[in-house]
């Protein structure tokens, strides 16, 4: 019966030593997946690492698998995962990062910044939630700047009062619109501006002139709601907390006596380790691994010490052995990612910059560490730079680029962008093939690329007239007339004989003057309105207090109106209104 027993409890033994090399192995393959993009493939991974987990690594897996279905767009089974983590483990930090981020990508901005608050609590310095703090603070204050319009009471009683708003909120799928601009402005904004009821509450709420009607009553102005403060009772008082030194020697004085003893050894190798008297610490080091040789963070110590003598190969050694044991004894995960961190960094000082960021990579997704991630990004951007100077040819890239040139004749478009993209690789430093690149994408009707590329030209050399034809005209194709107009200009300034940038010039104004004297089509000026609603510059500007008093002035008031006139920066922003189609004069 004894021997039975011992039979099945090694069996039970072996196979959870095969599960946790199957969780390690699926584990690694998700993170690669993760790595690429892939993100269906990497919560497949998860997924599969989960079943064959031990209790103990599931919040890190949960974590990982709510990662992928974040980057999947998969924001509500993001935060049943990223739940999950914070269930399983109440201390680990990421689970409310993730937790946040899950909440960030649902537009739910409120409780996504209080998800990292809470992460704050658990470790004040955590960056991640730091920025996702400042991150969802940005997002609600740039709602809220348009959502005042619709939740002001005066201007709710203006809608419902106006004539030319008052019959839609009898309608139910417009009270439907209108709760969602309320939650969500700006995205219903841009959801809903194809329904004219929705231009015609806007003109209301702002007393502007949007579709070219009389402008409605002045826009009342907003109240100010002021908030009683109540005092809190006054809390009771907390017992006296113990200092971390307290506590550690407490922890200390618990502890097996062959465990203290190696604590004690490893201070002493730590005094020496300052001093820089690496011999002394290693033997002071070897010593606390012989008393205990259950904890990595002794390996991990000697391991610093080979990293500082430039032995980076046992510095490796001893890495490898730390994390073994690390992962033997269930320690704490943020050990065994520190000991990836270093034999990262071994691999670094040795030029091998691959397996350096690899586990770099493997280091952060145990822990996540601002410092290693800084040191990825540095040693990511040192193999990029690397790659990019080993490939560096300034005379295969004019030919590559006089290929693309013979393609482009040929109207093969997208095997000379294909040839251009090469020629930039070999040299960035040609302007010309951004400029032709440019064209290529324009062609394309692939006008984010074509305008990078004609920004990217000009930035390399601001006189060469090309690159500002190239810019105004995908800025022209896009109908920002007012723009292209800025890059012509600017790019006659340098050849003020050029006939391509007269011309264009020229249909710009043209375009201009046809929404200004309301030549538009209804369709027309739609689509211009549509456009120009996305702009920044412009929902800014129709934010603006400021701004829309002038324009009521402007319609009301002629003498206000001259006054106006006369403030060339006030008028800037009323052109780039008239411009986009937005005001119209009669």
């Amino acid at each position: 019966a004894t021997l039975e027993n011992h039979t099945q409890s090694h069996a039970h033994f072996c196979t959870q030593i095969q599960k946790s090399i199957i969780m390690e192995e699926l584990k690694a393959s998700g993170n690669a997946a993760f790595k690429k993009g892939d993100f269906a493939s990497a919560v497949d991974f998860f997924t599969r690492a989960i079943d064959a987990a031990t209790l103990e690594n599931h919040h890190v897996l949960y974590s990982n698998r709510s990662a992928a279905r974040a980057g999947n767009n998969e924001f509500d089974l993001a935060l049943e995962d990223a739940e999950k983590v914070i269930e399983l483990k109440p201390d680990f930090v990421k689970g409310y990062g993730r937790k946040g981020a899950a909440l960030f990508g649902k537009g739910e901005f409120d409780l996504a910044k209080k998800a990292y608050e809470d992460g704050l609590k658990v470790d004040g310095s955590n960056e991640t939630c730091k920025n996702g703090v400042q991150e969802c603070e940005q997002k609600l204050d740039e709602d809220s700047k348009f959502k005042k319009l619709f939740t002001d009471p005066q201007t709710m009683v203006k809608l419902m009062t106006d004539p030319k708003t008052k019959a839609y909120f009898q309608q139910e799928d417009f009270m439907k619109i209108f709760a969602e601009l309320q939650k969500d402005c700006s995205g219903a904004l841009q959801k809903h501006m194809q329904d004219p009821r929705v231009m015609d509450v806007l003109s209301v709420a702002l007393g502007l002139n949007i579709t070219g009607a009389p402008p409605a009553a002045a826009a009342a102005q907003q109240q100010q709601q002021q908030q009683q403060q109540t005092k809190a009772p006054p809390e009771p008082a907390k017992p006296k907390k113990k200092t971390p030194e307290e506590i550690k020697k407490e922890e200390e004085a618990n502890l097996p006596e062959n465990k203290r003893k190696a604590l004690k050894l490893k201070e002493e190798g730590n005094a020496f380790y300052k001093k820089r008297d690496f011999e002394k610490a290693v033997k002071k080091y070897e010593e606390a691994i012989e008393s205990d040789p259950t904890d990595p963070t002794y390996i991990n110590n000697r391991a610093a010490v080979r990293f500082e003598q430039g032995d980076f190969d046992k510095c490796i050694e001893d890495c490898e052995k730390s994390i073994e044991v690390g992962r033997e004894n269930r320690s704490d995960y943020r050990i065994v990612a520190k000991a990836m961190a270093r034999k990262a960094s071994a691999y670094e000082k040795m030029d091998n910059l691959t397996e350096a960021i690899e586990w770099y990579q493997r280091s952060l997704t145990e822990h996540r560490e601002a410092s290693t991630l800084n040191k990825l990004n540095s040693c990511e951007k040192k193999l990029k730079d690397k790659e990019i100077q080993a490939y560096l040819n300034p005379e295969l890239g004019e030919k590559a680029r006089d290929e693309g040139n013979e393609l482009f004749k040929n109207q093969d478009f997208p095997s000379a962008v294909a040839k251009y993209t090469e020629a930039i690789k070999r040299n960035p430093t040609d302007h010309k093939s951004y400029s032709n690149r440019s064209a290529c994408y324009t062609k394309l009707a692939a006008f984010n690329e074509a305008l990078k590329d004609a920004e990217k030209c000009i930035e390399i050399d601001p006189t060469f007239v090309k690159g500002y034809s190239r810019k105004g005209h995908v800025e022209f194709f896009t109908k920002q007339y007012d723009k292209a107009l800025e890059t012509y200009q600017a790019g006659l300034k340098i050849d003020p004989a050029n006939e391509e940038l007269k011309d264009g010039a020229r249909r710009c104004v043209m375009e201009q003057n046809k929404a200004a004297s309301g030549m538009l089509t209804e369709e027309e000026l739609k689509s211009r309105q549509e456009n120009a609603m996305k702009d920044p510059e412009i929902q800014s500007i129709l934010a603006d207090p400021v701004m829309n008093q002038v324009l009521r002035d402007m319609s009301e008031n002629p003498q206000a109106a001259m006054e106006h006139q006369k403030n060339p920066m006030i008028m800037a922003k009323v052109r780039k209104l008239i411009n986009a189609g937005i005001v119209q004069t009669r």
